[in-house]
């Protein structure tokens, strides 16, 4: 018999797809090619298996050697099918059992010298193997640690070719060699800033804690100086801890992007990429293979966009449809990528393009087109999306030198925090929701959650003015269960609705 099969892994977004590799030797004019609708590097792989197995003391006959890559309508990309088809040309060669490689999952790119090289997106790869039923799965010796965290499947990392070749039956000598690891490899993990460090912002701490608790977007604007980068990067802190299915969620995000994954990272992830960000370095993509953005990264865990009207106007509103959804998708020809996407935003913004507008004792030096100019790059769409839009101004010199008792620190608030957000998910237990924010407004709105009409006076009476939409009136809403939450209430009053009112746009209640 001429003809092998082994499986290998196909990724498109984070969705994995079990690709068959089959091998066909033949007695024809000598030929090795790769058909199935292989990309560029995929094609180059011709090269490299060839190579990498004569190093390997493996040689391939000099036949026609055909590698067809199962379902062929699926596009396949990267280095990470050179191990399943270096193996199924050897078995179809008769140097391996081909018996022995039918039920095993390859993943890994080949070096020339016959050494695997990791590849990214191990991860996802073998959660889909492990979902197609796979009990093994043979991965590089550098994507080892990343691999063993999927449970239910056996995880055996090699470091050259040869030794995947042994495993399998080959009268082949397996050398020591040194394993090829990731340039940037890293523990993972991450200082946790404390709540206690920021000094005289008790409204925005106390309103950081509302963003926390009921998983709402924020916006803070005030000039240079007054804490915002300070409190953001407090967020990721006192939100809870990601549960370890989530945290899976985003290793395999992280995987796909190219990083080292040793261990589960229980903290948050915090995004925050430079104002002059591409949209493409936001949503994700490329032209062969897509690869998660910022948006993506940040699944689970808050992106923070600093100096927020610096960025483009089209970059910013990219952010409108994966705020509704929760995944960004990639459109490309030939094939479409979904990335996940359940973030938290923060964005922070100067009230003008020289951050003195409105400070006491500033001097403003942009004209008044300039100041509205710069106030309206948020598109009313992106603003009508945040729940809570927070004034933050210096702190006087008298707060900040005098004698300072931490009222808050992170410890504190994200007890708190896991409060809240158990009371929220106790009441939402009959639900797909475990969020405030995640709420339909109709629920909140109708049924017996809606609030009396003494309590929901202001909202009424903002909708009707014009102050708010019904979008607007909905976010309202959920920010006032949450504050509920914190206060361990069992549903919002006037006193609730009106502070969630002037944390959207700052009316009077």
């Amino acid at each position: 018999m001429t003809t092998s099969r082994t499986w290998a892994v196909a990724l498109t977004g984070v969705d994995g797809h079990l690709v068959e590799v089959e091998a066909d030797m033949s007695n024809q004019t000598p030929e090795f090619r790769i058909i199935g609708l292989p990309d560029k590097s995929l094609g180059e792989a011709v090269q490299r298996v060839h190579n990498a197995c004569k190093n390997a003391g493996l040689d391939l006959p000099r036949r026609r050697l055909t590698v067809n890559l199962s379902p062929a309508s699926l596009p396949k990309h990267g280095a990470g099918f050179d191990l399943g088809i270096a193996m199924a040309c050897l078995a179809a060669g008769g140097a391996i059992a081909p018996r022995s490689i039918s039920a095993t999952v390859h993943i890994g790119e080949l070096g020339l010298d016959g050494r695997i090289r990791p590849v990214p997106g191990v991860l996802p790869a073998v959660f889909a193997a492990a979902r197609a039923g796979f009990e093994s799965v043979i991965v590089p010796r550098g994507n080892e640690a990343e691999a063993r965290l999927v449970p239910g499947v056996e995880v055996r990392a090699a470091a050259s070719l040869a030794e995947v070749a042994v495993w399998h039956g080959a009268d082949v000598e397996a050398p020591d060699v040194e394993a090829v690891v990731w340039a940037s490899a890293a523990d993972g993990r991450r200082d946790t800033l404390d709540l206690s460090d920021v000094v005289g912002q008790e409204d925005a701490v106390e309103a950081l804690i509302v963003a926390a608790a009921g998983g709402h977007h924020m916006l803070l604007s005030g000039p240079p100086g007054a804490g915002k980068t300070m409190l953001a990067r407090r967020l990721p802190g006192i939100m809870p801890r990601l549960t370890e299915q989530e945290a899976l969620e985003v290793a395999s995000v992280r995987s796909l992007s190219g990083e080292p994954v040793a261990a589960l990272d229980a903290l948050p992830p915090l995004e925050a990429p430079h104002h002059s960000a591409s949209v493409a370095s936001l949503v994700g993509g490329g032209s062969r293979t897509a690869r998660p953005g910022a948006i993506a990264r940040a699944h689970r865990g808050v992106l923070f966009l600093d100096e927020a009207a610096e960025f483009s106007r089209v970059a910013l509103d990219a952010l409108r449809q994966p705020l509704e959804s929760g995944a960004i998708e990639v459109h490309r020809a030939g094939f479409t990528a979904t990335f996940p996407a359940r973030f938290q935003l923060l964005l922070a913004m100067n009230p003008c393009p020289c951050g003195n507008h409105g400070v006491r004792g500033a001097e403003c030096v942009c004209p008044p087109m300039s100041i509205r100019r710069y106030s309206t790059r948020l598109s009313g769409p992106l603003r009508d999306r945040i729940d809570i839009d927070l004034q933050v101004s210096r702190v006087a010199a008298a707060r900040a030198m005098g004698d300072q008792t931490p009222s808050m620190t992170t410890d504190h608030a994200r007890r708190r925090v896991a409060a809240a957000r158990e009371k929220a998910a106790l009441r939402w237990k009959s639900t797909r929701w475990r969020r405030n924010a995640d709420v339909p407004g109709t629920w909140l709105r109708q049924g017996s959650l809606r609030l009396a009409a003494v309590t929901r006076a202001p909202l009424d009476r903002a909708l009707e003015r014009g102050a708010l939409t019904l979008r607007g009136y909905d976010r309202v809403l959920r920010v006032a269960w949450t504050m509920a939450d914190l206060a361990e209430l069992e549903r919002p009053g006037i006193e609730e609705v009106g502070r969630a009112l002037l944390l959207r746009r700052g009316l009077p209640r």
